[in-house]
């Protein structure tokens, strides 16, 4: 056994995958050492996640092992350590080449539409897909496709000095997106949580000051307005993937303010338009992936110190143990921010 796969919805199975051939053109084998475990992995291995077919090796939050590069592939080489940006798109298609290939008609992300990372043995990946960072850990490589997906959803919803960010959703890639609102002079950020714990560690590893906690009776709309001076939030990140969040956080935005979705739900949204889109006159943005030039950031603030990565990863496992283990990190109550699992 050196791979394992989801066959089928909470089903893990071991199998046998043949290594890598030598790289062609433009390629690199890579070996995986740590393999992040995302919400996205949880709801492929719940059947839950839309673009998730069976079977399928998953994995695409990477720590990597360069193996093997092709002969014109100059800004890697064997033995690099490096983070893999998974969103595998068309360079030529007219949506990349508007440098927006994260959302590519024809991307394919590695772990979701092709198989990903959670093997012993090598694979191949598109060199230009690798980010080195041979100064930073397997752990660190690893963690930095999360930050990334926030960093591209702050950059979406570009708050500027004097404003206020609400974040919806406390989880991974909402803890990513808060890394980068406190890096951002002059900015007022607020966190919304259902789960107090998640909001504890906000203030303990975050030093952040302002936290909400959901309520049933909409008391926390009374907070904000009293954290915001009755103005609400200019910016409001909604990360949870829940359709009744994404569809009530309009209420929270100040006028000309805007929402940006970077969770995913397969549900349909609804919101009351005239009284509260039309009227404080909202702009709605989808953030979707991460850019390139994102990874290259996201590994400088790690390497300059700008971000700790060390409160985030709060438990782990080997590979051998992901059968009997993986089904745990389905559970809210767990506690995980981030869970690693150890290949080599």
């Amino acid at each position: 056994m050196n791979a394992l796969e989801f066959s089928a919805p909470e089903t893990i199975r071991p199998l046998d995958l043949p290594d890598a051939p030598p790289p062609g053109p433009g390629e690199a084998v890579v070996r995986t050492h740590r393999m992040g475990i995302c919400g996205t992995d949880l709801a492929c291995y719940l059947g839950k996640f839309p673009f998730f077919d069976y079977p399928r090796t998953p994995g695409h939050e990477l720590g990597l092992e360069v193996v093997a590069v092709g002969d014109d592939v100059t800004h890697i080489q064997p033995g690099d350590k490096c983070s893999l940006e998974p969103y595998i798109n068309n360079p030529g298609s007219p949506t990349s080449q508007k440098g927006a290939g994260n959302c590519c008609p024809a991307v394919e992300v590695v772990g979701v539409h092709k198989n990903g990372g959670l093997r012993r043995g090598t694979f191949t990946v598109p060199a230009r897909k690798l980010h080195p960072g041979n100064d930073l850990s397997y752990d660190q490589l690893a963690l930095v496709e999360t930050l990334a997906i926030g960093y591209h959803a702050v950059q979406r919803g570009n708050p500027k000095p004097g404003e206020t960010v609400l974040v919806i959703g406390a989880g991974p890639i909402g803890l990513a997106c808060l890394e980068f609102l406190k890096l951002m002079d002059g900015v007022n950020v607020i966190v919304m949580d259902m789960v107090q714990s998640r909001l504890d560690f906000c203030t303990k590893e975050l030093g952040l000051t302002q936290t909400l906690q959901f309520q049933a009776d909409g008391s926390h709309l009374t907070r904000l307005e009293d954290l915001t001076g009755g103005q609400l939030a200019d910016v409001i990140i909604d990360a949870t993937g829940n359709p009744g969040s994404m569809s009530s956080c309009f209420t929270y935005a100040a006028f000309t303010g805007r929402v940006v979705y970077v969770g995913i739900t397969t549900s349909e949204l609804s919101f009351p338009h005239a009284p509260v889109f039309h009227r404080r006159e909202l702009t709605l943005l989808a953030s979707r992936n991460a850019l390139p030039s994102d990874f290259a950031d996201i590994i400088r603030f790690i390497r300059e110190g700008r971000i700790n990565t060390d409160p985030w990863i709060t438990h782990r496992i080997t590979f051998d143990e992901v059968p009997g283990k993986f089904a745990q990190f389905t559970d809210p109550n767990i506690g995980a921010i981030k869970a690693i699992i150890e290949i080599c």
